[in-house]
């Protein structure tokens, strides 16, 4: 795994921390902290960007921002889990391993066609 990868990880990661900050954050302190985390994760974004396509990272860091809330609210905050909603992460998981597999391909044409 190269480091933009290592990025997009911390990224997906920061983004549920501080998520669940925002639930839970009562006091100036606890905001604070909140937002040194979004900055960071800010961060790990543009970081990710130098190396990877822009849309590749932001596809991975929304799907995975959002199917990790919709399980940490069934985890932490006891929501449901229907059908409808693993469907749907589902489908998101979906969408991001076949948009990886689409850029994977174009790279090996653009090689390809370099050679």
């Amino acid at each position: 795994m190269g480091k933009p990868w290592v990025y997009v990880v911390l990224l997906c990661v920061l983004e549920l921390v501080w998520v669940y900050c925002l639930t839970i954050a009562s006091s100036w302190w606890h905001w604070a902290i909140t937002f040194v985390v979004m900055w960071v994760d800010m961060e790990c974004l543009r970081k990710a960007c130098e190396g990877l396509p822009t849309g590749t990272v932001y596809a991975i860091f929304a799907s995975a921002g959002t199917a990790g809330i919709a399980l940490m609210d069934v985890f932490l905050f006891n929501a449901t889990l229907s059908f409808s909603k693993v469907f749907f992460i589902l489908l998101l998981v979906a969408g991001v391993v076949s948009l990886q597999l689409a850029d994977k391909k174009a790279e090996k044409q653009q090689k390809e066609g370099a050679h």
